[in-house]
């Protein structure tokens, strides 16, 4: 295991994934999964806390109902999330972190740092893209 300062950052003339590189990803990519699991406790909490579902008012039934299928769906993005975290976080431990899966380019620095749990170059995702978009014009 390699140590990497609080401060640091990838660099392109380093070597593609090298053991700064991945270290670097994997503090970044558990930092946000406990985030993640933090605000979903927090959420899952206040909902609890939070029910009108008994209210007498109608309105205020609907309301409520409304506010917690809105508060579910985020919170079941965020469980999808956490599942693509630790998806990357097994990919740092296989050494295959970094790599698009269609084409076994590297995916590029810049694009992690957007989004570490990306699986796929530019030129996979869009291609990815287009083609969901063919299909949902059909």
């Amino acid at each position: 295991m390699v140590k990497i300062s609080k401060t640091y950052v990838p660099k392109e003339k380093e070597k593609y994934m090298c053991a700064k590189h991945l270290e670097f990803f994997k503090l970044k990519l558990m930092d946000w999964k406990k985030d993640l699991k933090r605000s979903n406790s927090e959420a899952i909490f206040n909902a609890s806390m939070d029910d009108n579902s008994s209210s007498a008012d109608i309105v205020d039934q609907a309301s409520s109902y409304t506010e917690k299928n809105v508060e579910m769906r985020a919170i079941n993005r965020q469980i999808k999330l956490i599942s693509k975290i630790d998806g990357a976080l097994k990919k740092i431990q296989n050494g295959t972190y970094g790599f698009c899966e269609e084409t076994g380019e590297p995916i590029g620095l810049k694009r992690l740092m957007a989004r570490p749990v990306a699986t796929l170059c530019i030129t996979a995702q869009e291609k990815h893209e287009k083609n969901e978009k063919v299909y949902a014009d059909d």
